[in-house]
């Protein structure tokens, strides 16, 4: 198995990506959010420029922000860069579309979005409708200067649900998922994605598989809720609590069991910011701070159930099962500052033992 990490664009912290290259990380994926953080892309140039081995790419990046054509041109200029070390993730956007009031791109639209662009990837000619009009398009400078679609540029497709997993089968050359506790087994993941392969006829031979997870790796004799541990992964885990916050009020239905004990509480703490400002103030700390108020809402029941848990050895064997079950890639999202010491103390202590 590979391990990897997903970071918050920060231009004033290209250093972290040699670090991550020296602890021996696979890849470096850089979060996508035009009004958190800085832009992705710039950051992914100058993470390239800085770096040999380590492969780099937007964790993930969004539909709706961007044009088909556009996310292309961006990740083959960067594949000029750092040749076969990029790939591209995309996914419709939650945090970075909730953060201005918009919801994500639909699965019909997404469908179709990733259509467009994962033939765009392979240099080939593509129906592609814009403004109401439809005209075939091609990415026209790629052989020579400016950018390159050669190396390959693998597509991984962001699913969470049955029918994003079954794009992936049906677009792309990898999957994007969440893993228990929060989200899905690897094999049941995997047959939505031959489900989607099989429709169109299509091998999965090659096919990657990467998990977006939480770690909480614990010192001996440590207690899951200690502070220390509050510090590293509070964002983290308010981030599920935020999401599970948006699906409940659009969709009018009830939060998911874990979150019952904390639900009253929490929605009284959204409530001090008026209506009309709650997805500033469910999305401006996303995976970096906590709000007033949330640090106490944390405790080790709520931990376990949005996060991996345990100390090096415990981790080592929830990897290995992991690792019997198909996935090939494991990555966890860090925020804030404790990053650079988790990143080395994780590498040390669990991936020199794999």
């Amino acid at each position: 198995m590979q391990f990897s990490i997903c970071v918050m664009a920060n231009i004033d912290e290209i250093d972290f990506f040699t670090h991550a290259e020296n602890l021996g990380y696979a890849a470096v994926w850089v979060a996508d959010s035009q009004m958190l953080f800085s832009d992705c892309y710039a950051v992914l140039a100058l993470a390239a420029a800085r770096t040999q081995r380590l492969r780099l790419g937007p964790g993930t990046a969004i539909c709706g922000t961007r044009l088909p054509p556009v996310q292309v041109a961006a990740v083959a200029t960067l594949n000029r860069l750092a040749p076969g070390r990029i790939h591209l993730g995309i996914g419709t956007g939650n945090t970075a579309m909730r953060a201005m009031g918009q919801k994500p791109m639909r699965i019909k639209d997404y469908a179709e979005y990733v259509r467009v662009l994962s033939a765009l990837l392979r240099g080939e000619t593509v129906d592609y409708t814009y403004n109401g009009v439809t005209r075939p398009i091609k990415m026209l400078m790629h052989e020579h200067k400016y950018m390159n679609l050669e190396p390959k540029i693998p597509l991984y497709v962001s699913g969470f649900g049955p029918r994003a997993m079954q794009l992936a089968g049906v677009y792309g050359d990898g999957l994007v998922f969440a893993i228990p506790p929060r989200g899905m087994a690897v094999p049941e993941a995997m047959a939505h994605v031959r489900q989607g392969a099989t429709q169109v006829g299509r091998s999965l031979e090659g096919f990657r598989t990467c998990a977006l997870t939480n770690i909480v790796l614990l010192e001996p004799g440590e207690a899951v809720d200690a502070e220390r541990v509050i510090r590293l992964i509070g964002p983290n885990v308010m981030a599920s609590v935020y999401y599970f916050f948006d699906a409940v009020h659009e969709h009018d239905i009830e939060p998911p069991d874990f979150l019952r004990p904390y639900w009253q509480r929490y929605g009284a703490l959204v409530a001090e910011t008026p209506a009309q400002y709650w997805h500033f103030r469910t999305h401006e700390y996303h995976y970096t701070a906590l709000h007033p108020g949330e640090a106490e809402l944390i405790d080790a029941e709520l931990i376990r159930a949005t996060c991996l848990v345990g100390t090096a050895e415990e981790l080592i064997e929830q990897m290995r099962e992991l690792e019997r079950q198909g996935l090939q890639e494991l990555m966890f999202a860090t925020g804030n500052d404790e990053k650079w010491r988790f990143a080395e103390a994780f590498s040390r202590q669990v991936m020199a033992r794999l």
